[in-house]
This record gives structure tokens, sequence and C-alpha cells, in this order.
């Protein structure tokens, strides 16, 4: 009998689990059908040092975010990669996606929250360096930073909160990619630190994923 109550009881852990899970809808996107604020999740077709350290929703490899804004009535994607924080046409992403063979998802706010001073914050960073070491309150950006530091809601609240970096796998290790990358300049490996990263935001309840771009 106990055995029947444990087993119940962890069904339904697994069910409310479940259901908190960001929904998916398999549609298929357009550039033309993107709204601005929208959020680009690129998966990956293999795993890399950053989908092995974290996870995506329903177990996708997200490993890069990107915004999209609307710059006379045409689509732009404004991001912050290995060239900096910087703001394009949508074609560059069709042509990123063509050429890593990726998957691109679409995530919508589902949250009240103020589009355009979200947008002009974010705008703000084009030009800014890229952060390849990860590290909060410097000059330097990194993508998920640049969702997570701009994007808020209509009293000026942060929609999504840092949370603890993750350079661990499953085992709670932090990966030798990780150890030997920060070894190589004399630095920590920032695990635990404030910060952010794009398969947890694509995991946010106040993201819904929408469908894809294929």
């Amino acid at each position: 009998m106990e055995k029947i109550i444990v087993n119940c009881i962890l069904l339904c852990v697994a069910l409310i689990g479940y259901a908190q899970q960001p929904t998916y809808s398999q549609s298929i996107y357009t550039a033309e059908q993107l709204q601005e604020g929208d959020l680009l999740f690129y998966a990956s077709a293999t795993d890399n040092p950053i989908t092995d350290v974290t996870n995506g929703f329903q177990g996708t490899l997200i490993s890069h975010v990107s915004i999209v804004v609307k710059n006379q009535g045409k689509p732009y994607i404004l991001e912050a990669t290995h060239k900096g924080v910087i703001f394009q046409p949508i074609d560059s992403t069709f042509n990123r996606l063509n050429r890593r063979k990726e998957h691109i998802y679409v995530g919508r706010i589902h949250s009240k929250w103020d589009i355009k001073t979200s947008i002009d914050k974010a705008k703000r960073y084009i030009g800014k360096p890229y952060d390849f070491y990860f590290e909060p309150n410097d000059s330097a950006i990194y993508c998920s930073e640049l969702v997570q530091l701009c994007y808020q809601d209509k009293q000026g609240h942060l929609l999504f909160e840092p949370i603890p970096m993750s350079f661990h796998d499953k085992t709670g290790k932090i990966t030798n990619y990780w150890k030997e990358y920060y070894h190589k300049v004399g630095k920590e490996v920032p695990e635990g630190a404030p910060g952010s990263n794009p398969g947890d935001l694509s995991r946010n309840q106040k993201v819904k994923i929408i469908g894809m771009i294929l």
C-alpha cells in the first residue's frame, strides 16, 4: 500500500514538472511572421561545450539566442556574437542556419512586459565586445546576458533574474573543456556566479516556444 502511495506521489510530481515546461508548437514560421522582441533559439545538431553543461527545452541542444527587432517594418537580428553585439538583417540568420545545419526555434514572451523599453536598452549594447569569459558586471556581454539584462516589465523589473552559472555536466563535475578554457587565461571557472544561458531562457515560464524556422 505504501509503495502504491509513493508511486502515485512520484507520478504527480512528474506530471507537475511536465506541465510546467513551456509548451511547444511545431508550427513553421517565416521571417515576416516574427514579432518584435521574439527570441530565436539556435539548436545545434550535435553536443558542444555549452550544451554539455546546460539544458534546453525538451532536451534540445540550445547554444545561442538572439533578439528579433523590427527596422522599417522588416525583421532584423540583435545579438551578441564573437564579433560583439551586432544588428543585422535576418538573412544573416538564415545563412547561418544553412551553413551550420542548425534548427531555430521561435520563443515569444508569455508575460506582460515593456517591449519598447526592453528593445531600446538592448540597442544601447550594439558595438559592445563579446564576453568570452561570461563574467558579470563587466563591459563585455554574451548572448543570453543581453536578453537577461534588458527584458523588463512595465514596472522596470527584470523578466529574467540571474541564475547560477553552470559549467558542470550531469554528474555535477566541471567539464575538462571549461577547466582548460579558463586555465589558459589564468582565471577560475565562474561556476555558480550570477548569469544566464540560452538553454535556461528557452525553458523559462515567461517564454513560450511557438514554432520553428526551417
